[in-house]
């Protein structure tokens, strides 16, 4: 065994100070390496994302221009296609006529209401009036047969008056014949009682016809009172109809409404082919490049086909998806930098907009569900979206869909 006391090599002693040295340096690498890197979270799990806004036809029909090809930039309000008008012209011409009719049968409706008004209101007085003369005239036809009956009465009592007067001159003369036979009374007698005797008949007669004068009054009278009666009857059934007034005009005024909702329709029905018309011209709603046309002249389309997309290159963000485990310390508002894969590297300068609510997987088709079977922990990644700075890209070279690797600074 060496003695501890034996010095050592000097060659020996050096190569263990360079080994010293060496470790020591790797130490300050190392602690360099996470003072530097301290503060930062970064993925290379990114990219940039914008609005893809689909471009479709609102109404049918065949396309007589299309003033777009793919790749061009186009301003806010440019035309992009235009589809075949005449079919929709014809609706709208149409639409108007249908307009000018419900207007004139609207003011057709509201004039009637006042009329209607007016001509119930009169008819109701004209129903009292006839009423009330109706009831006089069965009155009257009363009063009349109250009279004939009493002339009957009156023609009977005479004509049994009559008769007794004519029995009793009848019977004097059957007596003064005897008596003339046996000459007890003058001829003169006799011929004075045949005389009064015929003179008693003839008022028989005389009273009979009265009676049967009265009782033929008396059957006119009571067709003239059934007359009278059946007249007030029609008088009250006018009278009823004619108080139907309020709703006889409730319903003028009803049909009035509806016309008037018939006129609002048919404006609705004016504005929609208006606006039908309008959607012919395919107009650009905002600038942006032009991608994915599929439209050619003389293609007939349907409304809500796709015709192209328009890709807005002022307007996109960074879309990064970092995991769970490097959120703690990042939050809103912090400063980031983008490298572009695209750009060799390219660097570009932003800040934290938002972080997402979820992670990307909960909004996958299949959501995971980690309560069945067994559960193996995965790290999620949580969306993150960035925002570039004020004039990061002017000349719009971020296209939506290019990978980027952002390092978020939380310190």
């Amino acid at each position: 065994m060496a003695d501890p006391r034996t010095p050592i090599p000097l060659a020996r002693r050096r190569g263990l100070r360079a080994a010293a040295l060496f470790g020591l340096a790797i130490l300050a690498a190392a602690a360099a390496w996470l003072w530097v890197t301290a503060g930062r979270e970064s993925t290379d799990d990114a990219q940039v994302d914008g609005h893809l806004i689909p471009i479709s036809a609102r109404v049918g029909g065949t396309v007589v221009r299309v003033l777009v090809a793919d790749n061009q930039h186009v301003e806010a309000g440019a035309v992009l296609v235009e589809l075949d008008p005449r079919d929709l012209e014809v609706a709208l011409d149409k639409a108007r006529a249908e307009l000018a009719d419900a207007e004139a049968a609207a003011a057709a409706a509201r004039t009637t209401v006042p009329i209607t008004s007016t001509t119930a209101s009169s008819q109701v007085t004209t129903a009292r009036g006839s009423v009330q003369q109706a009831q006089a005239a069965v009155e009257q036809s009363r009063k009349e047969l109250d009279q004939a009956n009493a002339r009957l009465a009156l023609a009977q009592a005479r004509q049994r008056e009559v008769e007794a007067s004519a029995a009793k001159a009848a019977r004097d003369v059957e007596r003064l014949k005897g008596l003339l036979a046996k000459d007890e009374v003058s001829a003169q007698q006799f011929d004075a009682a045949v005389a009064a005797a015929d003179a008693q008949r003839a008022a028989v007669d005389s009273a009979r016809s009265q009676v049967l004068e009265a009782q033929s009054g008396i059957r006119v009278a009571e067709a003239r009172l059934k007359q009278a009666e059946a007249g007030e009857a029609q008088a009250q059934a006018g009278l009823r109809s004619a108080q139907t007034a309020p709703e006889q005009v409730a319903a003028t005024e009803a049909r009035a409404r509806a016309a008037e909702a018939r006129v609002l329709q048919a404006k609705a029905a004016l504005e929609q082919a208006e606006l039908n018309l309008r959607y012919t011209v395919i107009k650009a709603p905002e600038s942006g490049q032009v991608s994915r046309k599929t439209v050619e002249v003389g293609q007939v389309v349907q409304a809500g086909q796709p015709l192209l997309a328009l890709v807005p290159l002022d307007r996109v963000w960074i879309t990064a998806n970092f995991k769970e485990t490097q959120l703690r310390r990042m939050r809103p508002g912090q400063r980031v930098t983008i490298e572009v894969d695209a750009y060799g590297g390219r660097e570009f300068r932003g800040k934290v907009d938002s972080i997402a609510a979820a992670t990307g997987s909960r909004f996958s088709l299949l959501p995971p569900e980690n309560a069945t079977g067994n559960y193996v922990k995965v790290v999620q990644r949580v969306p993150v979206k960035i925002v570039l700075d004020e004039g990061q890209d002017p000349e719009h070279i971020l296209r939506p869909g290019m990978s980027v690797v952002p390092t978020v600074y939380t310190k």
